[in-house]
Formats: C-alpha cells, structure tokens, sequence
C-alpha cells in the first residue's frame, strides 16, 4: 500500500490553468455595480415614497397660489383655514372655515365611535381566536385578513350595494319609514374593515403573553371573568390601545369607502377635501393635507410606541 502510494501519479500535472481575465473583470464590475445598486435601492425608495409628501409640506408654505413656482415663505394658507380669507380674487373661490370644521367634527365623531365599536369587537375576536377552540375557526382565522387584503374599492362597493339591498327592503316594507345612508352606514363600513386591523395587532400581544399567568389565577380560585379583568385584560392593554389608535388613524382617513356610504349632511374632512378639488385645487388644500398629515403620523407613532414598549417588557 506504501510503495503503491510512492509511485501513484502527481496531484497537479504541471500545466498552467488559464483565466479568461476579461470575463473576470466584467463579473467585478458588475459585482461592483451590484454592490453600489444595493446601497442606494433604499435610498431611491424612500425617496419616490416621501418625496410626493415632503413637496406637499414645503409648498403648504408657498407664497404663491400655484405649486410650480417657489415664490417666498407663508403662512396664509393656514390661516385662510381658521380666518375664511379669499384665496382668490372671486367670491366663490372663499374657503369656508365653519364648513371645514362641521366636516372635521363628522370625521372626529366618525373614528371615535368606530374605534370604540372596533376595539370591543377586535379584541373579542383575537382572545377567541388565540384562547378558544371551537368549529369553523380556521375559516373565521382565513376571513379576518380578507379587509386588509382586498381593494377597498371593492370592499366599498359591496358595502354600497348591500345598504342598497337593506334599504329598498326597509322601505318597501314599511310605507312610513324612508332609510337613507348616513352616519350609521359610515360607521357600519369603518368598522367592517377595523376590526381585522384591531384584531390583528391584540393578538399579537395574545401571541406574546405567557398563558400560565391565567392559569395561575384560576388555580388560585380566580373564576374566567375575574381573570380577565385582573390578569389578562391589563397585559392586552398596550395592544387593545395601539389597536385602536390604528384604527382611529384608519377611519379618519378613509375616503373611497367613506364616499360610497355616505349620505346628506355626513361629509368628513376627506370628502370635503375632495369637493374643493372639483372646481379649482387651492393653495388651502396643501395646508389641510399637511395637518391631516401630522395628526396622523402622531397617532401611528402613538400606537409604534406602545407596541415597542410591549415587545420590550416580553
């Protein structure tokens, strides 16, 4: 075995391999142009993400009633918004501030008592979902994200169509009474699509929490109610909270469902944007998206805030 090891044949046959050097030199450049590309990939995203917002930010403050010319620093669109100042030299093209208001007391009116509808239910759903066992689960755990996932044009029109149907009944069936869409059909759509958002971010918190803590209490005599409130309820309560900030947020912006449900004397911020933009897009717009922008970014963060400090105390 030795001698036939000494004599076996050299590993390397003494022949140069060759390299195609310019084959090896296009593969690092490419890899080069790979490696810058990956760098600034984020970097162009964020920047077609917020570029469109950060113009509309900085031209709320134009001097100028046109967003194509920077014409000097101004906060006269804001106060147009509190003070009914022209924009225009016409008459019609007056900004009325008590409009503006009653649309956005509907919107306020709108989110609150839809996050309060929501969060009752979406909480609900996520403990049944995380504790309970029951028939049909898996279809019910499948139907949830069907509003996150589905376009909410479509979900909109479905609604539209489904208050339809209830109201034609309504009022065939009883000559005296005459239903039309309103504020309940508003809230009715807000809450349809919250509930998943609601539901999604308290169980989350239901996935994170150690269920021996209940099953401590009850040991301890502790019935199911008791336990809830005393032991499971204030563990889920930075979760309920970011949940109903997150559907706050989402009701007080909606526009495409909000404009298929809703009827006489039920126009929201969003829609009462909209209707300036038919005729004319004045300078008043910048500033009133601006704010509706801040409102809602403070709320986001409110609600990031409060599923950090959960995901931190786990």
């Amino acid at each position: 075995m030795a001698d036939s090891a000494l004599h076996s044949p050299p590993l390397h046959t003494g022949q140069e391999i060759e390299f195609d050097r310019a084959k090896i030199r296009r593969d690092m450049i490419i890899r080069r142009i790979g490696k810058v590309g990956m760098a600034f990939n984020p970097i162009f995203a964020y920047f077609f993400l917020w570029a469109p917002i950060i113009i509309l930010v900085v031209f709320s403050f134009n001097n100028a009633e046109t967003v194509s010319v920077w014409r000097g620093f101004t906060t006269q669109w804001y106060q147009n918004i509190f003070t009914n100042a022209l924009s225009a030299g016409t008459e019609s093209a007056r900004f009325s501030t008590e409009i503006m208001l009653t649309s956005v007391g509907n919107s306020l009116f709108v989110a609150l008592v839809t996050t309060i509808i929501s969060t009752v239910i979406g909480t609900m759903v996520a403990m049944s979902l995380v504790r309970g066992n029951f028939p049909g689960k898996s279809v019910m755990d499948a139907v949830l994200y069907l509003p996150v996932v589905i376009p909410e044009i479509t979900q909109a029109i479905s609604l539209a169509v489904f208050f339809r149907i209830v109201f034609d009944f309504v009022n065939n069936a009883n000559d005296g009474l005459r239903a039309a869409p309103g504020f309940g059909t508003i809230i009715i759509g807000h809450v349809a699509f919250c509930i998943s958002y609601v539901t999604i971010v308290v169980r989350a918190r239901f996935a994170d929490m150690n269920p021996r803590l209940e099953e401590a209490a009850r040991d301890l005599g502790a019935n199911e109610w008791r336990t809830f409130w005393r032991v499971t309820f204030p563990l889920i309560l930075p979760g309920v909270i970011a949940g109903g900030l997150l559907a706050f947020t989402i009701s007080l912006d909606d526009f495409i469902v909000t404009f298929f449900v809703s009827g006489i004397g039920t126009t929201t911020l969003p829609i009462f944007v909209y209707g300036l933009l038919k005729t004319r897009v004045p300078p008043e717009i910048n500033a009133i998206s601006t704010l509706m922008l801040v409102a809602s970014t403070v709320l986001v963060g409110v609600s990031l805030i409060m599923q950090g400090r959960n995901a931190g105390k786990n």
